[in-house]
C-alpha cells in the first residue's frame, strides 16, 4: 500500500505526523488550545463572517473576469471558489490548484488553455499584493512611513508595465492560423487581460481581498499573543506564503506554523508564544475553510452550454 503513495504525498503525511508529535512534546495540545475558551464568541463569529467575505471577493474576481460566460450565475461561481479554496487548503503540495481548471471546464465550459493562464495570473497578482503589504509593514517598522509609502508606490508602478506586457506580446505574434506551439502561445496570451479595464478591476478585487484577509488574520493572531503590529502583519503574510513551497504538510500543517514563527522571532516574540499563536491562527484558517466547504452543497452548480470568447 505504501508503495502506491507518491513520494511527495508521503512526505506531506510525514510532516503532518511529525508536527503533531512535536507540538504535543514541546507544548501539549491541551494547553495550546486552552485560550480558545477565553476568546469572546461574538469576536470569533465576526472574524468568520469577514473571512467568508474574502471568499465572496475572490469569487467576484473570477465572476467579473469571466462575466460574459458567468453572467447571472454568481452562486455557481461562489460554489466553484469555495470548492477550490477547500481543496487548495487541505490537499498537499498545492495539488488543489488543479481543481480550478477542472471546475471551470465542468461548470462553465472554459478550456484549460484559457483558465490555467488566468489562474497563474491571479496568483502572480496575489504575490505582488502580498509583497506590497510586506513592504509597507517592514518598511514602516525599519525606516518609517515617510520612506515605506514611496517605496510601496514605486512597487505599484510595476503593475503599469505588467498591464501592457501580455497584449504587446500577443500583438507581436499576430493571429496564427495553425494549432501548433505558436497558436497555443497566442491563445494563452489572449486569455490574459487585453485591456486596462479588465486588468485594473481584477487587481482591485485582489487588493480588497488581501487587505481584508490580512487584517482579519492579524486581529485573530492578536487574540493569542502580543506582538508589534508590523510583526503580526509579516507573520500572517509569511504563513500564507508557505503554501508556495515545493514541500509542505497536509493542510499546510507544520510549514504554515514555521512561516508564522519565523516572522515573529526577529521581533522578540518568544518561541513558545509564537508557536501557540501560529497553531491557533492556522486552526482558524482551517475552520473557516471547512465551514466554507459546508456551503458548497447548498449552492447551485451545473454545466454551461458552451464556451464563448
Amino acid at each position: 500500500m505504501m508503495s502506491m503513495i507518491r513520494p511527495k504525498t508521503l512526505l506531506a503525511i510525514l510532516i503532518l505526523l511529525a508536527f503533531l508529535v512535536f507540538v504535543e512534546w514541546y507544548f501539549g495540545w491541551a494547553p495550546l488550545l486552552a485560550p480558545w475558551r477565553e476568546v469572546p464568541l461574538p469576536g470569533v463569529l465576526g472574524a468568520l463572517v469577514l473571512a467568508f467575505l474574502t471568499y465572496w471577493l475572490r469569487a467576484l474576481r473570477v465572476y467579473d473576469y469571466y462575466r460574459a460566460q458567468m453572467r447571472g450565475r454568481f452562486p455557481a461561481c461562489l460554489r466553484l471558489t469555495l470548492t477550490h479554496n477547500l481543496l487548495n487548503n487541505l490537499l498537499p503540495m498545492r495539488t488543489g490548484e488543479l481543481s480550478f481548471p477542472v471546475l471551470m471546464a465542468r461548470d462553465f465550459s472554459v478550456p484549460a488553455l484559457h483558465s490555467v493562464p488566468v489562474l497563474l495570473w491571479f496568483r502572480l497578482m496575489d504575490l505582488h499584493t502580498l509583497a506590497l503589504f510586506a513592504l509597507l509593514a517592514l518598511g514602516s517598522h525599519l525606516l518609517g512611513p515617510a520612506v515605506a509609502v514611496p517605496l510601496a508606490a514605486a512597487w505599484l508602478l510595476t503593475l503599469v508595465v505588467a498591464q501592457r506586457l501580455a497584449p504587446a506580446l500577443r500583438d507581436r505574434l499576430g493571429t496564427p492560423d495553425d494549432d501548433g506551439l505558436r497558436g497555443k502561445l497566442y491563445r494563452v496570451l489572449d486569455a490574459l487581460p487585453g485591456n486596462a479595464g479588465d486588468f485594473w478591476r481584477a487587481w482591485a478585487w485582489t487588493f480588497a481581498n488581501w487587505l481584508l484577509k490580512l487584517a482579519v488574520f492579524v486581529w485573530v493572531l492578536g487574540l493569542f499573543l502580543e506582538a508589534p503590529l508590523a510583526a503580526a502583519w509579516l507573520a500572517v503574510i509569511a504563513g500564507d506564503l508557505t503554501s508556495v513551497l515545493p514541500v509542505h504538510g497536509v493542510a499546510g500543517a507544520g510549514t504554515y506554523e514555521a512561516g508564522v514563527v519565523a516572522a515573529l522571532l526577529p521581533f522578540g516574540v518568544g518561541g513558545e508564544a509564537a508557536l501557540a499563536g501560529a497553531v491557533n491562527l492556522h486552526l482558524f484558517l482551517l475552520g473557516s475553510t471547512l465551514l466554507g466547504g459546508l456551503l458548497v452543497p447548498l449552492l447551485p452548480g451545473g454545466r454551461a452550454d458552451r464556451w464563448t470568447r
